[in-house]
C-alpha cells in the first residue's frame, strides 16, 4: 500500500503550524503519533494535499497538573503518560484507560490528544474525556477555544474542530478523592478494539448513598456516550441488587439501532453494556469503599 502525493511540512514553533492551518485548511492533516492517521494514508481513505508533522514543536510536549484538571500537550505520548508516578498518584483511571489502548507499541508512539482527535468511537480516551465532562484547548491564527467534550464529538470519526484550528491540549479532570472508579471492556483479543466499553465514577454522600455519577460507553454508538439515564438510577441509592439490575437494564439502551457489524449484533452488544454496566458499577463503588477504610 502507498500513500497518495502530499507535501510534508515540519514546523518548529506553534505558531508556524498555524499559519500553515490558516493558509491551508481543509487540505492540511496533523501528522502527531500516526498510529491511527498513517494506516487510513496509505489505504488511501485520507488524501490530505498536506501534511504538518507538529513532532517537532517542544512547547506541546508536557503533561501538567492544574487545580481542576491534568493537562495534556498535543504530542505527549501514551506511555509517558502511562508510565509517569506523578499521574499514577494523581489520576490512576486514566492509567488504567491507557493501560488498554492497542499494544506497548503502539503506545509508545500514540498521543493522548491524537486519539482524542480521531475520535474513533471504540477508543477508550474520547469516552475517558466524557466521562469526566472534559475539554479541550484549540489554536488558531484567530485565537483559542476551549470546547467541552459533549460539544466535541460530532460522530463517526468527526469532531467540531474549525478549519484552520489545531487541537493543542487536552484536559482530564481529577476525581474527587473519595470517589470509586472502574474501567471495563470486552475485546475479542488483547489490543483489539472493544466491541463494548464501560466506566464509571461514582462519589458516595455522608449517608454512604452515591451522590454523584459519571457513567460512559465507547464502541456503542456513533459517539462516545454518556449515559444519564443510568446515572440518575444511582442517585440516592447503595448501590444494592435492585438498583444494579435496574442500571443493567438502563444501559441497553445506550447501544445504538446501527450497531451491528461483522463482530457483533445489537443485541450481543445490548448484552455486553448490560453485563459491563453491573461489573463496573460493583467495582467502583467496591474502590469506594476501600478508599474510605484506608482513611
Amino acid at each position: 500500500m502507498k500513500p497518495p502525493r502530499f507535501r510534508y511540512c515540519s514546523p518548529r514553533i506553534l505558531d508556524e503550524a498555524l499559519v500553515l492551518l490558516d493558509q491551508y485548511g481543509e487540505e492540511i492533516k496533523i501528522l502527531a503519533g500516526g498510529q491511527s492517521f498513517v494506516p487510513l494514508l496509505n489505504m488511501r481513505l485520507a488524501a490530505p494535499a498536506y501534511i504538518v508533522d507538529i513532532n517537532h514543536i517542544s512547547e506541546l510536549h508536557y503533561f501538567e497538573t492544574e487545580p481542576d484538571y491534568l493537562a495534556i500537550g498535543a504530542i505527549a505520548r501514551q506511555r509517558q503518560v502511562e508510565r509517569s508516578v506523578l499521574v499514577q498518584e494523581k489520576h490512576p483511571l486514566l492509567v488504567e484507560v491507557i493501560k488498554h489502548i492497542g499494544h506497548m507499541q503502539i503506545r509508545n508512539r500514540g498521543t493522548v490528544v491524537g486519539s482524542i482527535a480521531h475520535a474513533d468511537p471504540a477508543a477508550e480516551l474520547p469516552a475517558l474525556l466524557t466521562c469526566l465532562d472534559g475539554e479541550v484547548l484549540a489554536q488558531s491564527m484567530h485565537g483559542e477555544r476551549v470546547i467541552k467534550a459533549k460539544d466535541f464529538f460530532a460522530g463517526y470519526l468527526s469532531t467540531t474542530l474549525e478549519a484552520g484550528e489545531l487541537l493543542t491540549e487536552v484536559r482530564f479532570p481529577w476525581l474527587a478523592r473519595q470517589a470509586g472508579w472502574s474501567f471495563i471492556e470486552f475485546a475479542r483479543r488483547a489490543g483489539d478494539y472493544a466491541l463494548v466499553g464501560a466506566m464509571a465514577v461514582l462519589t458516595p454522600a455522608l449517608d454512604d448513598t452515591c451522590m454523584s455519577a459519571n457513567i460512559a460507553y465507547f464502541g456503542v454508538a456513533g459517539s462516545p456516550i454518556r449515559a444519564r439515564a443510568v446515572e440518575q438510577v444511582l442517585i440516592g441509592t447503595q448501590l444494592d441488587a435492585h438498583t444494579l439490575d435496574a442500571a443493567a437494564g438502563a444501559a441497553r439502551d445506550v447501544v445504538g439501532e446501527d450497531m451491528q457489524d461483522v463482530h457483533a449484533t445489537v443485541e450481543y452488544r445490548r448484552e455486553l453494556a448490560s453485563e459491563l454496566t453491573r461489573r463496573v458499577l460493583k467495582q467502583a463503588w467496591a474502590r469506594r469503599e476501600q478508599l474510605e477504610g484506608a482513611q
